[in-house]
């Protein structure tokens, strides 16, 4: 039998390319969704489930979770509706686009999923080397976050957190996107709009940066295209 691999799959590029990975090396995916009040939520849902198509992977085994609680907490700019996305670059503080322990908690969840399927590995696209500075994506926390979820599960089921994607650059994703043939126009990295994106928030910047790194040109629409971080 294969090996049973959860993976978080937002259906952004970075979550896509670290399932089309799993998948590659004859792993048995069960991807896990997550709706938590994004404001792109409707857009990343359908990628989710378009990716999921491109994989075929079946409907039975698609996780689709509800995580209301994130607007109530609010505090980012990505649930709270009081705040607005920034588009004014890159900087080296935690931007507000930081959703709180939101990489903790969505790894908590897929521990359960995990724990029902018997899986022994989670995979997640987080990016440490090239990302937005989140603290939630960086080596030290996953190695902390996996001795804790391993003290939390039964002794003969141990998870492994898989990160494929932690220290590359965007560049790097992007073309190993190229050569596993994601689909990247059913991807969406944009943190604002849903139709056409905005091409200025931290995530467009990032991702159109590494297309422009590629020397590749990305097949999304853009509003404005920003061609340095």
């Amino acid at each position: 039998m294969k090996t049973v691999a959860i993976v978080v799959l937002s259906g952004g590029l970075d979550s896509s390319t670290c399932a089309y990975m799993a998948k590659k090396s004859g792993l048995n995916i069960i991807p896990v969704h997550f709706n938590y009040g994004q404001k792109t939520l409707k857009k990343e849902l359908k990628c989710f489930n378009d990716i999921c198509d491109s994989l075929n992977l079946p409907h039975k085994d698609r996780y689709e979770i509800d995580l209301p609680f994130f607007t109530d907490v609010g505090c980012s700019s990505l649930t709270d509706t009081n705040m607005i996305v920034p588009t004014s670059g890159i900087n080296s503080s935690v931007p507000s686009t930081y959703v709180p322990f939101r990489n903790g908690i969505f790894l908590s969840i897929a521990s359960a999923v995990a724990i029902k399927h018997s899986a022994t590995q989670i995979h997640i696209g987080i990016v440490q080397e090239d990302g937005s500075g989140y603290p939630d994506c960086t080596k030290e926390f996953i190695t902390k976050q996996q001795e804790c979820i391993n003290e939390g599960v039964k002794p003969s089921q141990k998870i492994s957190l898989i990160t494929p994607l932690l220290n590359k650059t965007k560049k790097d994703i992007t073309l190993i996107a190229i050569k596993l043939k994601v689909p990247i126009d059913k991807t969406w990295s944009c943190y604002k709009n849903e139709l056409v994106a905005c091409g200025l928030c931290d995530s467009c910047r990032l991702r159109l940066d590494g297309f422009k790194k590629a020397g590749l040109n990305d097949s999304i629409e853009y509003i404005t295209k920003v061609l340095d971080t």
